[in-house]
């Protein structure tokens, strides 16, 4: 996962996974936030624009928190070490 922001347009883009250019299928949930999907049909990214009106006091901070999916062969190599 990236996060990208953008100071000059004020928009923040969080990536889930990667995509081929040209294959996100662009789906607006509201007037501000764009939601892009892969061919598979899986969420591949959020778009915000005017992200610090959207997000408000929470966009000054940001704080990542990632705990493992138990089960998946990415996660026991991340437990066992």
């Amino acid at each position: 996962m990236k996060i990208y922001y953008d100071a000059e347009v004020d928009a923040l883009y969080i990536e889930l996974r990667s995509l081929a250019a040209g294959t996100a299928e662009n789906r607006e949930l509201s007037e501000d936030i764009t939601a892009n999907y892969g061919p598979d049909g899986k969420l591949a990214g959020l778009e915000i624009l005017d992200a610090s009106s959207v997000l408000g006091d929470n966009f000054s901070k940001v704080v990542v928190e990632l705990s493992p999916i138990v089960g998946t062969p990415k996660a026991e190599s991340l437990v066992s070490k």
